[in-house]
């Protein structure tokens, strides 16, 4: 009767001529195959992609000013594409201001025209003191011209709901095919008094308002963003009190 043998095996792991031998006997099993070939596919991949789409959202003059560098067929790829998207905007926007909303016409102007489009409602404080509230009509107004195609609105909280509270405005509701998409109480979920347009952006993007890859959301423009915050927090607004809501 063969008595078995104890075959040394210092790492079974090893890339060694004694092991490969081992394993033609069956004694180690084969080695697991090397993730090194996967990742560095994907990794390539995911280079060959980041190239490929290096001109994703840059406007047109960005993409002129590419023309020394880029392919001209492939630069006019991305201009006829940013062409038909500022087209396509273009007869979509067709709010590009904020609206004033009055109690009665609220479902018309809302709720019905949220079957068409999105709609932004900002609920504002009634005193004019609330530091929040000041800042999402300034920012409800940059984005109602930069996003001509949601529909950004405004009503005194007490106008739309009797003795609503105060600490709770500003109150965003986000519309859309007559249903509360999205609500906010302050701008706490965002960053408070520190909200920029960017911030905002981002929620538009969240709801669907605008899709993630919109030029409009991904152009760069932090130094205009970050005078207009400190401008936002340091109070210095233009806020007329006798402004239309009545």
């Amino acid at each position: 009767m063969d008595m078995p043998v104890n075959v040394p095996i210092d790492n079974p792991n090893a890339d060694t001529e004694w092991n490969d031998i081992l394993r033609q006997h069956g004694i180690i099993p084969e080695k697991p195959p090397s993730p090194t070939p996967i990742i560095e596919e994907a990794l390539q991949e995911a280079f060959k992609r980041a190239h490929e789409n290096r001109l994703e959202g840059k406007d047109l003059d960005e993409l002129n000013e590419l023309e020394d560098e880029e392919d001209e067929d492939f630069l006019n790829k991305y201009r006829q594409q940013r062409m038909a998207e500022l087209s396509s905007i273009s007869k979509s926007s067709k709010f590009n201001q904020v609206y004033p909303l009055q109690k009665p016409d609220y479902a018309r102007d809302v709720t019905e025209a949220s079957k068409e489009s999105f709609v932004f409602v900002s609920m504002t404080s009634s005193l004019g003191t609330n530091t929040e509230s000041r800042l999402a009509t300034e920012l409800w107004r940059q984005l109602a011209q930069k996003f001509g195609d949601v529909k950004f609105c405004e009503i005194r909280a007490n106008l739309c709901v009797e003795g609503y509270p105060e600490k709770n405005t500003p109150t965003i509701l986000v519309y859309k095919d007559g249903d509360i998409r999205k609500q906010l109480i302050t701008l706490r979920e965002m960053r408070g008094v520190r909200t920029t347009l960017e911030d905002v952006q981002n929620l538009l993007v969240e709801v669907g308002a605008v899709k993630e890859n919109d030029h409009r959301v991904l152009r760069r423009e932090s130094s205009t963003d970050d005078h207009d915050s400190k401008t936002l927090r340091s109070g210095k607004l233009k806020y007329d009190e006798d402004d239309d809501w009545d």
